[in-house]
């Protein structure tokens, strides 16, 4: 057994209160979460998920993440066109419910469809570095990769181009700006 000294659980106590007054922004009487936190229910508390950059959240924003993730794949071709389809069916079931996180991680995940098969097209085994850390030229790596990113993206366009999921976009943008003034 280990016998921690009073300063020790003190500075550690410290030390805790600290990450968790980090993970926490205090703007007035406004409490803003940091995003993505996993310990967050997205469906239950939309006003706190945030549209982000590129493919931010697809591995932290609860429950999507869990209802995505395993229906995602670039493996092959035949797996990657069932993912295609079962993330653009929950797409439209998260549209038919209004649920703009849900549209907006389902097309996340349509993007790093797509960014990751271009990745494993142009650079063998998905590296863009070899063994000894330097970068590799990328090239025509993988046709079937390419192919698969190809399906990705014109999903992923068909997602980005509709006017539903543009005018929620808006409409959930226009409400975030209004909540800080």
């Amino acid at each position: 057994m280990t016998v921690v000294s009073r300063e020790a659980t003190v500075f550690l106590s410290a030390l805790i209160d600290w990450v968790s007054l980090h993970r926490f922004i205090v703007n007035m009487n406004e409490v803003i979460v940091s995003f993505p936190d996993a310990s967050i229910d997205y469906r239950q508390h939309p006003e706190c998920y945030r549209i982000g950059h590129g493919e931010r959240g697809v591995f932290h924003v609860q429950p999507y993440k869990d209802e995505l993730l395993p229906l995602w794949a670039i493996r092959n071709e035949a797996d990657a066109k069932q993912a295609i389809t079962d993330i653009h069916d929950r797409y439209l079931d998260y549209r038919r419910q209004d649920d703009f996180a849900g549209m907006d991680m389902a097309r996340k995940y349509l993007q790093m469809g797509y960014t990751r098969a271009r990745r494993y097209a142009r650079y063998p085994g998905g590296r863009k570095k070899d063994a000894d850390g330097r970068a590799r030229q990328p090239r025509n790596a993988d046709a079937e990769k390419a192919h698969i990113a190809e399906l990705y993206r014109e999903s992923l366009d068909r997602v980005r181009d509709d006017e539903v999921y543009q005018n929620a976009k808006r409409e959930y943008q226009r409400r975030l700006r209004s909540a800080k003034r």
